[in-house]
């Protein structure tokens, strides 16, 4: 029987605010909290839309240094392996 190799998928995600760009890359999970608590984002997610509660946002890359930063108020928006987290500072 043949190997079958799987590629890992990653998703691209951008943490901005209105005059800055905090994050632009491809990742493999974003971790952050809301009203129900700790989540995580991996690739192939469902559609999803959050506020934020305040706190860190974590961005995992494989291979690299995680990035991560306080959020005081945000929205996060996931779709088609995208993933956006609009500020509002």
């Amino acid at each position: 029987m043949p190997s079958v190799k799987t590629a890992q998928k990653t998703m691209r995600v951008k943490i901005y605010a209105p005059f800055s760009i905090y994050f632009d890359g491809p990742a493999d999970s974003v971790s952050a909290t809301n009203d129900t608590g700790p989540f995580d984002i991996l690739p192939r997610h469902k559609n999803f839309i959050s506020l934020l509660k305040p706190g860190k946002v974590t961005v995992r890359r494989a291979g690299q240094k995680d990035f991560s930063m306080h959020v005081n108020q945000a929205v996060m928006h996931v779709k088609s392996d995208r993933v956006t987290v609009f500020l509002d500072v």
